[in-house]
């Protein structure tokens, strides 16, 4: 399997595109002014307790405060707040916890009025991103997440991915890790791990012990709310995360993220530094890689598949509902069992892909079509978990009930990917009512003549839909673009562009910043 990274940077967010065989599988959106990405670490102070929900409401610098629940507080948190306590005041000179006390563990069972209280300074990280109305959720159990190793400040245990199958590595990795760990630091040894020597474990180590100083330098004059360490960017995440043998290319339009994402390869896999390339195109990358086309027939409610089955897909607020049909496969020759089978099985794979493209987590209901024998029942289930276990978001899979329902729970950890598929009426703009198309080019003219005479501009580019790029360009000596170039003597450039709607049009400058008429 061919797995591609396509990165569009714009300066107001990143959009990473995840391609396996070219189908787009993932689709990452990442805000330029994102302060509260899952990873992030804060000084936060307590604004509420709450003892009926055993929780409390913790001020991170959001408009709404972050839930901490007792759940969340970790084994260690008496440790974790009395560190940030000695560090504030100086007691604490080092971020090295060789000679640091550890606190007893909080019980399981307790009450978090017994641990912390009212105003109290907490050194948290983002465990949830905010969704919807609810502000972020944290814990006080924090961890700092390599390529290779997971490292968890007060504790010392070692723990091994149950993806690493065989018992031999397993006590290798943790002998290994084990004779070159800091005391007062847990490890979780991550499944790409598998293998390793210790010089790359233990330059993941000191990665992220580097990366725990860091945290402590910035602790030492922090007042909450105040970020004091932030995760990498997404593009990074990915690339720690994903990045294996199967990946042949990253492709990125932005020549300050592609020197940024190449140091970081050498860091992490020096080896893969030759699959980056950046894309110098005139046409937008997305494009290029029919990705934009990919993303108008995935993210609609109704997406079709090979077969001419199709799925519906429905949003509340308390699940995801998805309904599969059988469409005009329904008229093959076969008997319904075999079709319903045949239709199921293609549309658990499409399922699991939707899942992870729009990142949609909480409870999913899968009502497929209706199978009587129990084997195929069996099979459609397997093949439902197969394709699941690609997904790196935690979740959980029941079998088939006997209404040919099944139930998946996904974990959620930022807003679901929402992208509008449907589209302003071409003509109308959504209002009802139109303006004489035959005076379009007219406005377009008076616009083209507005930037280059009263403006001054030059080495404008008109972006428009490929029917009007087709219209405008038309005729080699006596196209309407040679016909205002002449005329206002600056060159004009018309660019297609697929993803606008059929009368939209914009004006760019020689920087590639759009022209406001």
């Amino acid at each position: 399997m061919n797995n591609e990274l396509i990165i569009d940077s714009t300066p107001s967010e990143v959009v990473i595109a995840l391609l396996n065989d070219k189908r787009l599988v993932e689709l990452n959106r990442e805000k330029s002014n994102n302060n509260f990405s899952v990873g992030d670490i804060y000084l936060g102070r307590v604004k509420k307790v709450m003892p009926g929900l055993n929780a409390a409401f913790v001020d991170v610098g959001y408009e709404k405060d972050a839930f901490l629940h007792y759940l969340d507080l970790g084994p260690q948190a008496n440790s974790f707040s009395k560190y940030t306590k000695l560090a504030q005041t100086e007691k604490q000179t080092t971020s090295n916890l060789m000679y640091f006390k550890l606190e007893n563990d909080i019980p399981k069972d307790g009450k978090i009025g017994t641990v912390i209280n009212a105003n109290q300074q907490l050194l948290i990280q983002i465990a949830k991103e905010p969704i919807s109305t609810k502000g972020p959720r944290i814990t006080t159990e924090i961890s700092l997440a390599g390529r290779y190793i997971v490292l968890i400040p007060f504790s010392d245990k070692i723990s091994v991915s149950q993806k690493i199958k065989t018992n031999e590595e397993k006590t290798r990795l943790k002998r290994l890790l084990a004779s070159i760990k800091p005391k007062n630091f847990g490890v979780i040894i991550r499944t790409v791990a598998e293998g390793k020597s210790v010089a790359d474990l233990d330059a993941d180590l000191n990665d992220l012990v580097a990366k725990w100083e860091k945290c402590y330098q910035a602790l030492i004059t922090a007042q909450p709310p105040q970020k004091v360490l932030g995760e990498i960017d997404r593009t990074s995440a990915i690339l720690r995360d994903l990045l294996n043998a199967s990946f042949n290319s990253i492709h990125i339009n932005d020549p300050i993220l592609y020197e940024e994402t190449k140091t970081y390869l050498q860091t992490i896999a020096p080896d893969k530094e030759k699959i980056l390339k950046l894309y110098k195109g005139t046409v937008p990358i997305f494009d290029n890689f029919g990705i934009d086309r990919q993303i108008k027939a995935l993210f609609g409610k109704t997406v079709t598949m090979k077969s001419g089955g199709y799925l519906i897909v429905e949003h509340t607020e308390a699940m995801h509902v998805i309904d599969v049909n059988s469409g005009n496969r329904a008229k093959s020759d076969n008997n319904q069992e075999t079709n319903a089978l045949e239709i199921n099985l293609e549309a658990a794979v499409e399922i699991a892909r939707q899942l992870r493209l729009r990142d949609m987590g909480g409870i999913i209901v899968v009502d497929f079509i209706d199978l009587h024998n129990a084997d195929n029942r069996k099979m459609l289930y397997e093949r439902m978990r197969d394709e699941m276990a690609k997904d790196r978001a935690k979740h959980n899979i029941l079998p088939p009930s006997k209404f040919g329902i099944i139930q998946i729970t996904r974990q959620r950890v930022r807003p679901e990917m929402n992208i509008v598929t449907v589209e302003k009426c071409p003509t109308c703009g959504g209002s009802g009512e139109i303006q004489a198309s035959i005076l379009l080019m007219d406005e377009i003219e008076n616009n083209v003549r507005y930037i280059v005479k009263e403006q001054n501009e030059s080495g404008v580019t008109l972006c428009v839909h490929p029917y009007l790029e087709a219209f405008i360009t038309r005729g080699i000596f006596n196209s309407l673009r040679r016909q205002w170039s002449k005329k206002y003597g600056k060159t004009l450039k018309v660019k297609a562009v697929s993803s606008y709607n059929f009368l939209e049009y914009h004006f760019l400058n020689k920087n590639d910043d759009e022209i406001k008429v």
